[in-house]
């Protein structure tokens, strides 16, 4: 019953939030003058802060309605191009001129570890300018009705190979984070089936392959509490009255307290500086905050079956790194692939996966030639700096361009890619 008391208590706060934001337009209106005194802009702040702190964030847009393209400013578009009940294949098509040289289809497999994919909206806009950008909309499990049946780790794989065939041919794939392990079951499994739609590069970013090495807090609790008291203590049922109602499930508020709980005393000092921000009027850096807390507060739900199976799989067991993950009672050979060019990227103070746990991919593909891996650790940025903010796009972004433009099957080329392993070297 704790969804459902998580609720009420969400809809007994409604009037609270409503009178609150209320007062905040009473005391920000200029034509109130005590709208142009401290006190009042403290009234106002308070009012403010205690809406934005007990309120439900619904789902961000991704909002990129533009980008450049060969030194040409054109016109973006979201499209639908594949959809199932628990993702939606999305595609930004760019406005470009009809007969010109056409761009690498890129594949952008969104985490499904609580946020929205709009949390990689950074790294979409980043790619745009030198790839035809598709991405994983991943739907909030509670709005999925249970007679649209289960979803687990093997459906999530199921899904990206049929991703990989609606794109076609000559598609590059970029799993950032959580889905780093299914992608590189996924390009496995069509290796071994000698599927011709198997991508040409495989570029994985900040994710858990093996997370025995420099193992992290979050891979630590995952150890030490095992797969039978996540199930005891985080699944739920989803609540009436939403369309999900009854279906198993990781509650997103849930995982939204473990994620602030990691650096609680961060949050806590950023809505603090908040206030202040509005109560000096500032707008700017105030307007900063809210633009990062939309986005990071919004969460969604996750399927009961597909949290349990990954966590035991890939934080329990480490099955994929040990050769015994399997899919559907296959077995998930890495050493089959060939054809697929590796890149990995991480982050040199990532908190989520600590440092070679995602390098750990070219240890399990032995047989992709030499020339076609390739490594790079991005000094001073941490989980998020991998795939987002300046230095993901000064320093990790033209090296993914440069590594898809040198091995799609158009262009590819037999020398060693011009890479570096790590900017400090």
């Amino acid at each position: 019953m704790f969804y459902q008391l998580y609720e009420m208590n969400h809809a007994a706060l409604q009037p609270a939030r409503l009178y609150a934001d209320a007062v905040r337009l009473f005391y920000t209106n200029p034509l109130n003058p005590f709208s142009h005194t401290p006190w009042g802009r403290s009234v106002a702040a308070t009012a403010e802060l205690f809406e934005r702190t007990t309120r439900r964030y619904s789902k961000p847009h991704f909002g990129l309605s533009k980008t450049v393209v060969d030194w040409k400013s054109v016109e973006v578009s979201e499209k639908t191009v594949w959809s199932r009940p628990f993702c939606n294949l999305t595609r930004f098509e760019r406005s470009v001129p009809a007969g010109g040289k056409a761009d690498p289809k890129l594949l952008i497999v969104a985490p499904m570890s609580g946020h929205y994919a709009t949390l990689l909206r950074g790294t979409v806009e980043a790619m745009l300018p030198y790839a035809d950008v598709h991405i994983t909309d991943w739907v909030d499990a509670r709005m999925v009705p249970v007679t649209d049946g289960h979803f687990d780790l093997d459906d999530y794989i199921d899904y990206i190979i049929d991703m990989l065939h609606a794109l076609g041919p000559d598609t590059h794939v970029m799993a950032v984070c959580q889905p780093s392990v299914p992608v590189l079951a996924a390009v496995a499994l069509m290796e071994k089936r000698g599927d011709p739609f198997v991508p040409s590069t495989m570029t994985l970013m900040g994710g858990p392959i093996d997370t025995r090495r420099n193992p992290t807090a979050v891979n630590l609790l995952a150890k030490e509490k095992g797969i039978d008291w996540f199930r005891d203590k985080v699944i739920m049922h989803a609540p009436w009255p939403v369309p999900g109602f009854g279906r198993e499930v990781y509650p997103g508020f849930l995982q939204l307290s473990g994620f602030m709980s990691m650096n609680l005393d961060r949050h806590i000092t950023a809505h603090k500086d908040f206030f202040m921000h509005l109560v000096k009027h500032d707008g700017d850096n105030a307007e900063k905050h809210r633009d990062f807390y939309d986005e990071y507060l919004a969460v969604m739900d996750l399927t009961a079956e597909f949290y349990l199976q990954t966590v035991d799989t890939v934080f329990v067991r480490h099955a994929l790194p040990k050769g015994e993950m399997t899919h559907r009672g296959e077995v998930v050979d890495t050493k089959a692939i060939r054809n697929v060019a590796l890149f990995t990227v991480e982050g040199e103070n990532d908190d989520i996966s600590g440092l070679g746990q995602t390098q750990a991919a070219h240890d399990l593909c032995p047989n992709i030639p030499a020339d076609r891996h390739a490594h790079y650790m991005q000094p001073a940025v941490g989980h998020y700096g991998v795939f987002n903010g300046s230095r993901f796009r000064s320093e990790i972004v033209p090296r993914i361009v440069d590594f898809i433009t040198s091995y799609g099957r158009q262009n590819r080329v037999a020398v060693k890619p011009r890479l570096v392993r790590s900017a400090k070297s």
